[in-house]
């Protein structure tokens, strides 16, 4: 199988690393000079996205955002019938549906399947997928997926549409934001009436109030450690992707804008750099002293 790659940055090189681990021929287009050639040194064969798109069996784009995926349609119009593009973008899913469609018309596949687990996740091909498509479409693609996520991750069917892969994974983003904020102020709160902030997180997992950033995350940010594998902005613009989704639907919304605006509100302090946890920094702030006081649990 040829895969064509669209982005060989902090997600796309490992990527593509693992595709030709897996005895792949890999073609890959980044217009970065730098991370072409890390992608050609890895030994992928280096060319035009149009070049890549038109000798791929499956082109993968691996990209920041909706609105760079939007960038490359005219690439993806490149595609021969019968080949399918695989949009690992945690992206809009108007935009993966839309393009789907139209590449759908001209008898290409398409389906999405959004990753969860960083750069760290992609390397060690332990990434959880939130895989939407038609069946015919994921079967294609499959080999790829568990290569991506045969090291300890998961592939999680969305749905039908391709956009529902990136759906998915958006609503689960809301929700770990959600958990890290609120958790976030419920230690602020035990540390400023006195308890042992520790101690109140010993107790809190397992209990009814768990989540899974409580029992993975959160001694991070004991340690103050805000996560820098990921753009504060992005988080901004997935959640205002939800935002918008939510209007037009006409859905009851008002805790996740709540979490949104704390979120524009971390940006606008901090600014587009990296860390998911800037929210709950900004938190920290406005208490008047970081958690990283607080002493994290034995070798966590």
């Amino acid at each position: 199988m040829t895969v064509g790659v669209l982005g060989a940055g902090r997600m796309g090189l490992p990527v593509l690393r693992r595709f030709l681990a897996a005895g792949h021929r890999v073609t890959a287009s980044d217009p970065d000079l730098e991370r072409a050639g890390a992608a050609r040194a890895a030994g992928a064969d280096v060319g035009g996205a149009r070049e890549v798109a038109l000798g791929a069996d499956v082109l993968v784009t691996v990209l920041p955002g909706a609105a760079e995926v939007r960038d490359v349609a005219e690439v993806l119009a490149a595609l021969r019938p019968g080949s399918v593009w695989l949009d690992l973008t945690s992206g809009d899913p108007r935009t993966t549906d839309d393009l789907a469609a139209r590449l759908h018309r001209a008898g290409v596949g398409a389906v999405g399947a959004a990753m969860g687990g960083g750069p760290a996740g992609a390397a060690a091909g332990s990434l959880d997928l939130f895989v939407g498509g038609a069946d015919a479409d994921v079967e294609r693609v499959l080999p790829l997926l568990v290569e991506l996520s045969r090291g300890g991750g998961s592939i999680r069917r969305a749905g039908g549409s391709p956009g529902a892969g990136q759906l998915v994974k958006l609503l689960a983003n809301l929700l770990w934001f959600g958990q890290s904020v609120a958790v976030t102020e419920s230690l602020l709160l035990a540390r400023d009436a006195g308890l042992d902030v520790g101690a109140v997180r010993d107790a809190l997992a397992g209990s009814a109030g768990d989540s899974a950033f409580l029992q993975r995350h959160v001694d991070s940010l004991l340690r103050g450690d805000h996560l820098r594998d990921f753009g504060l902005d992005r988080c901004v613009e997935e959640l205002e992707v939800l935002d918008g989704l939510a209007a037009e639907h006409g859905t009851p919304f008002g805790l996740a804008r709540e979490v949104t605006r704390l979120h524009r509100e971390a940006l606008a302090r901090f600014g587009p750099v990296d860390g998911e946890l800037l929210a709950a920094a900004l938190l920290e702030e406005r208490s008047g002293r970081p958690l990283s006081e607080v002493r994290p649990r034995p070798g966590g």
